[in-house]
């Protein structure tokens, strides 16, 4: 697609955005915790995108390429909504998470340093690899490795979590 995009053919720039919106909206909503946030960002991701035709080239997937994009407009669309948020200590577990505080599983997650979250998250829910995490977020694949082990180890620990590691 990305070569057809670079030859002038708009129809793949259209299958592009068919193909990646729902991730991309889902990831924003996630950073965001707003949907008309999520929705602006989603725009503003696919016009980011398009800008870099012709002459993009893509070296890894479109989802390690969108990742800091969506997040880095999603720091800034919160930024705007919310003046003065700090973009250190921003919460990369999102709605979904912060909606189900009953559920222990979901409650510990949120409680994971951030740094770990987000790698756990990138892993586990939106089914990326540690070479794409590492990548995504500008880290060695070693620090991702050291995060999630970190992360998984911490869940381990926490007795009432036991049973979902047996």
């Amino acid at each position: 697609m990305v070569a057809a995009i670079n030859a002038g053919d708009l129809s793949a720039f259209d299958a592009l955005f068919e193909r990646h919106r729902d991730w991309v909206a889902r990831l924003a909503m996630r950073f965001t915790s707003n949907s008309s946030d999520a929705l602006d960002v989603l725009q503003e991701t696919f016009t980011y995108l398009f800008g870099k035709f012709p002459g993009f080239v893509l070296s890894a997937k479109m989802t390690t390429f969108l990742y800091p994009v969506v997040r880095n407009l999603s720091i800034a669309a919160r930024k705007r909504r919310l003046p003065g948020l700090p973009a250190e200590g921003f919460d990369a577990a999102g709605p979904e998470l912060a909606s189900n505080d009953d559920d222990e599983f979901l409650s510990m997650i949120r409680r994971l340093p951030e740094i770990q979250r987000e790698v756990l998250l990138m892993r586990f829910v939106h089914d990326m690899s540690l070479a794409e995490i590492a990548g995504a977020i500008g880290i060695p694949e070693g620090t991702v490795k050291s995060r999630m082990h970190n992360a998984i180890e911490t869940l381990k620990g926490d007795e009432r979590l036991r049973k979902y590691f047996d």
